[in-house]
């Protein structure tokens, strides 16, 4: 029997499930994207567009501690430091390599890991990877200090990538203990909440405080960082595996990480657009009868329950123009698929509109 024999039953038993996935083509010319996270809008950006045109090599050449060093690394480290208000910032090639070497070299520094139980996959695998003793805890309900064990890791995100609400870093931080250590996940709160879009964590001066960032949503960019403690920065260089080993980031993806980062900076007008976007959208949803939290997140999400319902509903919104994707376990729990409506800050009152109203139709004939 050939071990393709197992590929089968395996892909079988995913579309039984209705869980199967594609890479699906390029959206067609005229569509409304509604799954990007490029919440600024400032991936199509011409100033942001024209770094790269700029470039005069490709790739990097090799990972930073041998023959990809550049100044433009070391640049944008600086700034987005500088942002972040925290003292150094370390560059990866994407924002998953940065939460699996920074889980793993925390975990090494603590006696055991204590991870929300709605985390992203990154910090998850990152924490597997560790393999410290972990304790997942009920989603936003992180156990007092007088019930965890001492020395402890903790990991969330802020904004929570597929429910799209928010957890305050300051209310973790309250309740650490002087011997632990806080890495929040802020992925989808940088450019989007915070002075400047620092983020939720940007006031937080505490070196128990270690920020997980990516250059890939607001930014509009490619790669990941993690920002905190200078001395913690130099023990990342010398011991995650993910930079030591990796190639790395193009400089020509980092010059134009520094014009979106200045951009996302001064970008006022653009976070207000995108505020006032989720508000309509999240308003209307209420008028169709679902639930809409009030947030801070450009994540919506619109609970349909079953797989099946759910891959109907963004099919047919696809026949509209509005692209909408179906999220399924074991991205989320069973039961609980849903459309993931991403909000950008270049989305029309038109768009919104136009969006609230084919939903209502489509749910309808769901």
């Amino acid at each position: 029997m050939s071990y393709l024999d197992g590929v089968e039953r395996m892909l079988a038993q995913i579309a039984a499930q209705d869980r199967l996935r594609q890479v699906e083509p390029v959206r067609r010319a005229g569509a409304i994207d509604f799954s990007s996270n490029d919440y600024l809008g400032l991936a199509r950006d011409p100033s942001v567009v024209q770094a790269l045109h700029r470039a005069t090599r490709v790739g990097s050449g090799g990972s930073r501690l041998l023959g990809g060093r550049d100044r433009e690394h070391q640049l944008l480290e600086e700034e987005l430091a500088a942002w972040l208000g925290r003292e150094r910032a370390l560059l990866f090639s994407s924002g998953y390599l940065a939460a699996l070497g920074a889980i793993g070299v925390l975990s090494s520094l603590v006696s055991s890991v204590y991870s929300d139980r709605l985390n992203h996959a990154c910090l998850i695998d990152g924490i597997r990877l560790g393999r410290s003793r972990c304790e997942i805890y009920p989603h936003a309900a992180l156990p007092s200090r007088e019930q965890r064990r001492s020395g402890a890791l903790v990991v969330s995100e802020s904004i929570f990538s597929m429910d799209g609400d928010t957890v305050a870093p300051a209310g973790l931080l309250d309740r650490l203990g002087e011997d632990d250590v806080l890495l929040i996940d802020e992925a989808h709160a940088l450019g989007v909440v915070g002075s400047q879009g620092a983020g939720l964590a940007c006031r937080l001066d505490d070196p128990r405080v270690v920020v997980l960032g990516t250059l890939s949503k607001s930014l509009g960019g490619c790669g990941g960082f993690v920002a905190g403690p200078a001395r913690l920065i130099e023990l990342f260089i010398n011991t995650a595996r993910s930079f030591i080993f990796d190639t790395a980031l193009p400089p020509s993806l980092a010059l134009a990480a520094r014009i979106a980062l200045l951009m996302a900076r001064r970008g006022d007008d653009r976070r207000a657009g995108l505020h006032a976007a989720v508000a309509r959208l999240r308003t209307g949803l209420r008028a169709l009868g679902h639930s809409a939290i009030e947030d801070l997140s450009p994540i919506v999400p619109v609970l349909l329950g079953e797989e099946r319902r759910a891959l109907y509903v963004a099919a047919q919104l696809a026949q509209f123009g509005l692209i909408v994707p179906a999220i399924r376990p074991p991205t989320v729990p069973a039961g609980t698929s849903r459309l993931r409506i991403s909000v950008r800050a270049d989305h029309t009152r038109e768009e919104i509109d136009l969006l609230i109203a084919r939903l209502g139709q489509c749910i309808a004939t769901s």
